[in-house]
């Protein structure tokens, strides 16, 4: 049951995460914040542990291989706040998944438990849940973007995808036209198959029928008549059972009928002097009434009874017909009958078929319209997008400290080998990542570095691009249907360039994006520009980000360090918040290695100094 005041809410964000025997953490709990949170440690410290886990609970699929050694289990734990407009949808959530029993609060609490012996238990809100619920829940609690995971698979459908996460397009009226449309077709396609094939599938079909239509089915017949063999194959013994019961209670001597008049006599003998067995007398007229009823129920049953092996052979007979009839045609005797029917649908229309044909290319004729022209308006929509998403990327590029052309070419077919439920388009996302060099694909890029910088751009723009949305646009985007085998979801963006959250469904409200090691490849002044991106993007939503430059680490709000202890043998990972002067001491290890200089101090204090 929903409040009845509307829930002020403006996203859900990660308060805390807790890991116990979970790898190489033993047991640790990080609360994060508002704003930049960095994470940072040495080269095997185990930096990407708490985004691992963090995506466990965002649904990602499980191995016992993370289990701490020793343990029996592995348990990760998130809590998470609600700060936006996503809580009554979160409720609308829990409720269908039965999991709400109060109004939502505004915490969510989110665990899991990976067992050695491979099972798994999920719990929200201490209440039991699946990973399907997590992966339900994801798209209002965060996104995490790794590195290089976005251009993996960044094929035509995820191109595409891109766009229209951007753009807000509605996909499902297309879908519908188009499967419409193909259905038509297919049909045509089947009705005009190869004359042979045709006149021996009518062979077939007439055989078919005729034997069902000789059969004379009745629904549920066989089990009446599995009913009526059991009889005739025990008359006798039933017809010697029923008798039996009858003599025993109404015909012989000793019947119960005739014990309970002789007690009834008895007790008129008794109510002459005690009123009160008034109601005794009653109950024993009711009893032997009752008594009496099934007595001649049982006789007039046997004497219905004939033991006829004529008749029983007739049963049998007509059995093993259904018998083979449902072998043929069945699994069940309601199969049969409507498989007959089907089978006379489809020579009705072999008969029919010119007229069929006419009216079907007259339907097809009408669902090519029809797509057509929704798939047109789709394009024009996906056209302007594209002019506005270039710029907007382009612009973020040159940010990062790079010199780019960014395009978007987009083309379309109206041939219909290239019409699908996405439409007619096709896009290419084109860069030129140096002046003078032609532009290429966005996915031919070389450079590591280059890479990170353009898929950080990618992201901001159509975060941008998302909080900027009006009101209806998010709705398309938190609606958009997802493409079998593209590896995008129904939340757009997080589905393209994320593991697990649907920014869509989020548009214009603050959330929770994890960046895992997208500064790969880069250094200097490009580190110090995705350094001032991170912190732009993080003054409207949460960030996550693990990091290996000193550049991007001193533009955090919270900085906290990973890193590895042995103790009694063996080796445990540590998260812990730093400031003051040891946020220094590490800022100046990533500056200058394990050996540290009063020179890489001063430098990493000027540098916090500077960005913070």
């Amino acid at each position: 049951m929903l409040r009845k005041t509307p829930f002020v809410c403006r996203g859900l964000v990660l308060i805390e995460l807790r890991l116990e025997n979970y790898a190489v953490v033993d047991n640790a709990a990080v609360e994060f914040a508002a704003g930049l949170n960095i994470l940072t440690g040495e080269t095997g410290a185990g930096k990407s542990i708490l985004i691992d886990a963090l995506a466990l609970l965002l649904g990602e699929r499980a191995s016992t291989e993370i289990i701490r050694g020793g343990a029996e289990r592995a348990v990760v734990s998130a809590v998470f706040e609600c700060v936006g407009s996503s809580g009554e949808s979160v409720q609308k959530l829990l409720e269908s998944n039965g999991l709400s029993e109060d109004d939502f609060d505004g915490s969510l609490i989110l665990r899991r438990e990976i067992a050695a012996s491979g099972k798994g238990r999920v719990f929200v809100n201490n209440q039991s849940a699946t990973v399907a619920v997590l992966r339900q829940l994801a798209p209002h609690l965060a996104t995490v973007h790794a590195q290089n995971e976005s251009l993996l698979s960044f094929d035509a459908g995820s191109r595409l995808a891109l766009l229209d996460a951007f753009s807000g397009s509605e996909l499902r009226p297309l879908g519908a036209a188009y499967r419409e449309w193909k259905t038509i077709r297919d049909r045509i396609e089947e009705l005009e198959q190869g004359e042979q094939d045709t006149l021996r599938l009518v062979d077939l079909w007439l055989f078919q029928k005729r034997e069902i239509e000789e059969a004379k089915l009745q629904a549920g017949e066989d089990e009446r008549l599995e009913t009526e063999k059991r009889v005739l194959a025990n008359a006798e013994k039933i017809y010697n059972t029923a008798m039996h019961a009858f003599d025993l209670l109404y015909e012989g001597d000793a019947s119960t009928s005739a014990s309970l008049r002789a007690a009834q006599k008895q007790i008129e003998e008794l109510l002459r002097y005690e009123p009160k067995f008034q109601e005794a007398q009653s109950a024993l007229e009711s009893a032997r009434i009752s008594i009496e009823d099934v007595g001649a129920t049982l006789r007039d049953y046997a004497g219905g009874i004939q033991a006829s092996p004529e008749h029983l052979s007739e049963v049998e007979d007509r059995l093993a017909l259904l018998d083979r009839l449902k072998r043929k045609y069945g699994p069940t005797l309601e199969d049969v009958i409507g498989f007959g029917e089907e089978v006379a649908g489809k020579l009705s229309e072999i008969e029919n078929k010119d007229e069929i044909l006419r009216q079907l290319r007259s339907d097809l004729a009408q669902a090519a319209a029809e797509y057509l022209r929704k798939a047109r308006a789709l394009s024009k929509q996906r056209q302007m997008a594209a002019g506005k998403l270039e710029k907007l990327v382009e612009a973020e590029i040159n940010d990062l400290a790079m010199k780019s052309v960014f395009r978007i070419e987009l083309t379309n077919s109206q041939e219909e080998r290239n019409w699908s439920a996405e439409g007619m388009d096709q896009v290419v996302y084109m860069i030129a990542t140096n002046p003078g060099e032609p532009l290429r694909p966005l996915e031919q890029i070389a450079s590591g570095g280059e890479l990170s910088r353009v898929m950080l751009a990618l992201k901001v723009s159509v975060e941008a691009g998302l909080d900027a949305a009006d009101p209806t646009v998010r709705k398309n985007r938190a609606s958009t249907p997802s493409r079998a085998g593209s590896g995008w979801g129904t939340q757009g963006l997080s589905g393209a360039l994320g593991k697990g959250s649907g920014a869509g469904t989020a548009a214009n409200s603050q959330r929770t994006l994890v960046f895992d090691e997208i500064d790969t490849g880069i250094g200097g002044r490009a580190a110090e520009a995705v350094g001032k991106k991170l912190k732009a993007l993080a003054r409207a939503n949460q960030v996550l980000c693990v990091t290996h430059l000193s550049q991007i680490a001193t533009f955090a709000d919270h900085h906290y360090l990973i890193e590895k202890k042995i103790s009694g043998g063996r080796t445990r990972t540590l998260i812990r918040p730093v400031s003051g002067e040891e946020r220094t001491e590490e800022v100046a290890r990533m500056l200058s290695g394990a050996k540290l200089t009063e020179t890489s101090r001063k430098h990493a204090e000027q540098m916090i100094k500077a960005n913070g």
